[in-house]
């Protein structure tokens, strides 16, 4: 195999109350990648849009993440990889964790699958913590694994596949305003008060369990977060209006998609979540802010290799 194209997922990090341990991909967004041997050694990155993104592979996040796994094996050969974004940078929607699991899947297929799932994780959190100044993986875990994750761990390393489901949705609304993840963590609080915790916990388990159970009554009353959320919110115009409208149309649960400004909702169906994101619409479409929209499916599959034009 001399090239390799994959399309990587965006996803939704945090899902209200699970502040970096819960995750999930997001089946029609993402980003399309395509990997090449080349016979200088070393990583080039091509940019074919966002072209103010760094392409020195030491300072891009999918080349820290490619210098890493080359650096492991010492193929005798380089890569080259020629990057299409369809997550934009700041969005909140894993633009980085697209960047970085897509190099680890992709990268991977090319040297002939070395590394095992946990492992591409582990490098892909290099680039996490190059864009964010924190290996978190909350972003690449549902990116690589598809379908909802939970992170258990970072040290050692834990993630667990949550079932999926079949029905459920999402709907999100994309401000085209750039919220920086490294700004958004260093607003939030350094402690929380212990019942708050508690609450949060609650919250956490009761969600996890709703996944198991299809239970989207209790779904909604688990997605509610006390302690980021309030903070972040702030960042976001136009939140709560946002939230309130996508619970009044039929959402089973509504918040930030990782650290902003991209907001979320979770639908029991897609024909609700299609009502969803227009009433999403509505509430944008009446301010000066531009935005973008998207409906999809949960990502039950996440980075894969493309074999035709189409995602």
């Amino acid at each position: 195999m001399k090239e390799i194209t994959v399309f990587s997922p965006a996803t939704v990090a945090n899902v209200s109350c699970a502040f970096d341990v819960l995750g999930f991909a997001v089946a029609q967004a993402g980003d399309r990648m395509t990997f090449r041997k080349t016979t200088q050694k070393g990583v080039g990155i091509v940019m074919k849009n966002f072209r103010e993104l760094p392409v020195d592979p030491e300072r891009n996040v999918a080349g820290v993440v490619a210098l890493a796994m080359l650096q492991k094996i010492n193929p005798d050969f380089g890569v080259s990889i020629e990057m299409e974004k369809g997550v934009l940078p700041g969005s909140g929607m894993g633009s980085s964790g697209a960047s970085a699991g897509g190099t680890a899947f992709g990268l991977n297929q090319l040297l002939g699958e070395p590394f095992e799932k946990t492992e591409l994780v582990k490098f892909a959190m290099l680039g996490e913590a190059l864009a964010s100044g924190v290996a978190h993986a909350d972003n690449v875990a549902p990116n690589l694994y598809g379908g909802f994750t939970l992170v258990r761990s970072t040290r050692p390393l834990d993630v667990i596949v949550l079932p999926v489901p079949a029905l459920l949705s999402v709907s999100l609304l994309h401000p085209l305003i750039e919220v920086k993840t490294k700004n958004a963590r260093n607003i939030l609080k350094k402690s929380v008060l212990l019942k708050d915790a508690v609450t949060q916990w609650g919250n956490v388990a009761g969600l996890v369990a709703s996944l198991f159970s299809n239970d989207f009554d209790l779904m909604a009353r688990s997605m509610q977060d006390g302690i980021v959320e309030p903070v972040r919110s702030l960042l976001i115009p136009m939140f709560y209006a946002l939230k309130q409208a996508a619970l009044d149309a039929g959402a089973i649960g509504c918040s930030i998609s990782g650290s902003g400004p991209a907001v979320f909702a979770l639908s029991a169906d897609m024909d609700t979540a299609e009502k969803v994101t227009e009433a999403m619409q509505k509430v944008y479409a009446a301010t000066e802010i531009p935005f973008e929209t998207f409906t999809s499916h949960i990502g039950k599959q996440g980075c894969r290799i493309l074999n035709d034009n189409k995602i």
